[in-house]
């Protein structure tokens, strides 16, 4: 294996007429989607782009954007996947960091490109649908399909952008080998494999690792179908899925949750599911319990960092499921749950256990991870990547920042972050980037904000909020402010005004206080 997209080419040659992607009620076969991605590919090469060059892709889940994925990789370029919810001000350091020649996004986002330009190495914008300041995705595309670009399992094929706690998103280096390795593991999660029978519903956002990797390129690389849907809706997502009998869902616990509350939940038909994964946060036991109630069908938990390609962990439905654990470690893959001093902590007997019954001290230990999957480092960021990994018995370990513990039976569990960040519905906020954006408003003197827990999300935002003097700030204004800055997911949905924030004596905050005044 070279370059990832060879995948794709050997199942088109192998499979021409079997559909690759179902959008709108229209089927598109693999010959016929192959022949886009190499027109796409003569399209950046006319533009300029040259192997190791990024290319934006800041688009909703649309047909366009697999092409563009795939193309990109052909060219020998590098693929900048970016969230579409994300307005000016998120777009601008993800553009300039990562140098960006090419954005490939929608018409009603063009402006936002636009604005930011000047400051990033942006040349050409293609619109999706059209756009009188950009050019048109089909005037893009160009005749003469290249030959796939020679890449090396090692060169960088991707480069999304997750936060730490503090600063501004980082671009997360991800190799041919790395998602290649992962797209294989991901496949084989699914009982006998991913097959070419098998139609993936896409419904986890392309720009997030997940949804990349373990539903499009695990499907595509099979043989499989993926049908991508530009946003989350649980009555369209399930009336498509019972209209082309798709087998496979993978989803985020909100996801499930609303399946369940919605008025007509016991009419869904998931006779033809052959798997449901589940990942992005830790499924609440309760959201579990009900939706195999009312289906034929379990949901099986896994885990995954941006970091790793993603998945690491998955409760195989071949080797057993423990509810409440993010499952066994996958082939290919090494874990360790380790000590400030990076020795490993003991299993426990059997888990789960009573968190209330034991010290948790004793038993949990930082989750560190080695294997193929883990990525190059971060872009530019030699401090962070020193931070991200320890040297020990010959690998190279990437510290998740995540809590947790394992049993003997080879099961791991999650009960705590590390780091301050927030997971609200499958997407990670980084308190920081909020809390600067509210230190901005004139009105607010000081700011903090916490995760609280919320029944559908599983955490949602809270800002507690110092005004300054003789404002008359609202709620509703906070929140109104936050909204026209930032995605919608980030924006905080409860505000609370406190005269002073609760500090330790060398002036940090002390969001535990917040957080247990909160309960």
């Amino acid at each position: 294996m070279a370059n990832l997209v060879t995948e794709i080419a050997d199942t088109a040659s192998a499979h021409p007429d079997t559909t690759a992607l179902h959008y709108d009620g229209q089927d598109i076969s693999y010959e016929e989607f192959w022949g886009q991605v190499g027109q796409f590919a003569a399209g950046l090469q006319k533009a300029g782009i040259e192997p190791g060059d990024r290319v934006g892709i800041y688009l909703p889940n649309l047909p366009q954007f697999v092409v563009a994925f795939h193309g990109t990789l052909r060219a020998g370029g590098i693929v900048v996947p970016i969230n579409p919810q994300y307005k000016t001000r998120e777009i601008s350091h993800l553009l300039g960091d990562s140098g960006a020649n090419v954005v490939v996004t929608i018409g009603d986002l063009v402006p936002f490109v636009r604005e930011v330009q000047d400051d990033t190495e942006v040349e050409e914008i293609v619109a999706v649908g059209g756009h009188d300041d950009a050019t048109g995705f089909r005037e893009f595309l160009a005749a003469d399909a290249p030959e796939i670009v020679d890449r090396e399992d090692d060169d960088v094929a991707v480069q999304p952008y997750t936060s730490g706690t503090t600063g501004q998103p980082k671009g997360v280096l991800l190799t041919h080998e790395n998602l290649h390795s992962n797209a294989e593991m991901a496949a084989s999660l699914v009982p006998d494999g991913v097959r070419t029978d098998d139609k993936a519903l896409g419904v986890l956002p392309l720009f997030h690792i997940y949804g990349m990797t373990v539903v499009m390129n695990a499907t595509l690389f099979s043989g499989g179908a993926y049908y991508p849907l530009p946003s989350w809706d649980a009555q369209q997502a399930m009336e498509l899925l019972a209209a082309e009998d798709l087998t496979i869902m993978h989803g985020v616990p909100a996801m499930y949750n609303d399946v369940i509350n919605q008025p007509n939940a016991e009419e869904f038909d998931f006779s033809s599911v052959r798997l449901c994964g589940v990942g992005g946060s830790g499924i609440p036991v309760e959201v579990l319990r009900r939706f195999e109630e009312l289906y034929p069908t379990k949901i099986y938990e896994g885990y995954g960092l941006t970091e790793t390609s993603p998945v690491t962990h998955f409760n195989s439905p071949e080797k057993g499921r423990r509810v409440g654990s993010i499952g066994k470690t996958l082939p290919g893959v090494d874990s360790r749950v380790v000590d400030e001093e990076f020795e490993e902590v003991s299993p426990v007997d059997e888990g789960p256990v009573d968190e209330e019954a034991v010290d948790l001290d004793e038993i949990t230990g930082e989750l560190v991870i080695s294997g193929a999957n883990v990525m190059e480092g971060y872009y530019g960021l030699p401090d962070a990547n020193e931070d991200a990994f320890t040297h020990a018995d010959g690998k190279r370990w990437f510290h998740t920042g995540d809590i947790g513990y394992y049993d003997e039976d080879g099961f791991y569990y999650v009960v705590d972050r590390e780091k301050h960040m927030i997971v609200s519905g499958g997407y990670n906020i980084y308190p920081r980037e909020v809390e600067e954006l509210l230190f901005e408003h004139p009105d607010i003197a000081e700011a903090a904000v916490v995760g609280i827990p919320d029944e559908r999300r599983g955490e949602t935002v809270k800002a507690f909020v110092v005004k300054t003097p003789d404002s008359d700030l609202t709620a509703d204004e906070v929140r109104e402010y936050c909204l026209e800055r930032l995605a919608e997911y980030k924006h905080p949905r409860e505000v609370a005004f406190v005269d002073e924030l609760p500090r330790t004596t060398t002036g940090k905050v002390q969001k535990f206080e917040l957080r247990e005044a909160d309960e």
